[in-house]
């Protein structure tokens, strides 16, 4: 019926490596090697009579055809996902893409009260401090951000803005009698597109004399702080089971220690999967567990 296109396969591995612009990780989302990804590349040059990739050192790049095939494969890919979804919606797996810290520290611990409501859907947590691009990614469903909100990005919803509070076991803080004998404990963000939320900030004076001891995970520092070991500078989201069990307290030294505003977690929908029941229904509830956080 359709004798001028080439296989679905093919088509299905180019759309892949033009999303990603790479080989290898166009094999590591199918699955395949990226041996097959080439040998399905070439065929596919060959039965169209043209080159669609520049191939370089580390990198591959479209030519012009492979820009105008790629757009191509990419909507009808999109639309027929869109439909197998919006007919079926059969996927049972969400994966979720998030900060580590976030993930071990809030969503992991509430994630029995989402399987209680939809015991059906089982949820992927996938970390890391990069930001996927999740319209080329198809292995994210979902992505929760951490930064500044900015409501003209697209598909983004607003969960919840944080407050930066100051934390500390009880033991500890019965050690000292100032914060200036205190070891301060500090997040120094993986992600430079972050400005600073640090001890410098709140005190807003430079910290001569005072011990600093920085973390590049936000949840390293709340656990050196649940050891004992200082002062935490930390989010009141991320802290809500160690002050429930009041493993940590809130430091009460100075009014400027009630906590100041810090960054948005937003959550991502790629466009593929905007009628998707399953994902609207994760978001909903995250919506609705940050909302009622009672440290949010």
């Amino acid at each position: 019926m359709y004798p001028n296109l080439p296989s679905l396969n093919a088509l299905k591995v180019f759309d892949a490596a033009a999303r990603l612009g790479s080989f290898k990780r166009a094999a590591e989302e199918l699955f395949i090697t990226p041996t097959a990804v080439s040998h399905q590349i070439k065929g596919l040059e060959e039965s169209l009579g043209t080159t669609l990739f520049e191939r370089k050192t580390r990198a591959v790049q479209l030519t012009s055809e492979g820009q105008m095939l790629a757009q191509t494969t990419s909507q009808i890919f999109q639309q027929l996902t869109e439909t197998v979804s919006e007919i079926t919606c059969s996927k049972k797996t969400l994966t979720v893409s998030t900060t580590s810290s976030f993930a071990a520290m809030w969503l992991v611990p509430h994630l029995e009260n989402f399987y209680q409501k939809f015991p059906d859907i089982i949820v992927s947590v996938v970390t890391g401090e990069e930001v996927s691009d999740i319209e080329r990614d198809r292995r994210i469903d979902i992505a929760i951000r951490y930064g500044k909100y900015d409501e003209s990005t697209k598909n983004a919803l607003h969960l919840a803005t944080e407050t930066i509070g100051v934390y500390a076991a009880p033991s500890y803080l019965t050690q000292i009698r100032d914060i200036s004998e205190a070891q301060l404990l500090e997040t120094k963000w993986v992600n430079s597109s972050l400005p600073p939320l640090n001890w410098q900030t709140l005190l807003k004076r430079k910290l001569d004399g005072i011990r600093v001891r920085q973390f590049d995970q936000e949840h390293h520092v709340i656990q050196a702080a649940l050891a004992g070991q200082g002062i935490a500078l930390v989010s009141s989201l991320l802290v809500q089971n160690p002050l429930r069990n009041q493993w940590l307290v809130p430091y009460r030294g100075d009014s400027k220690f009630s906590g100041i505003e810090g960054f948005t977690y937003s959550a991502l929908i790629p466009s593929r999967h905007s009628r998707n029941g399953n994902v609207l229904a994760f978001v909903t509830w995250l919506k609705e567990a940050l909302r009622d956080s009672p440290y949010s």
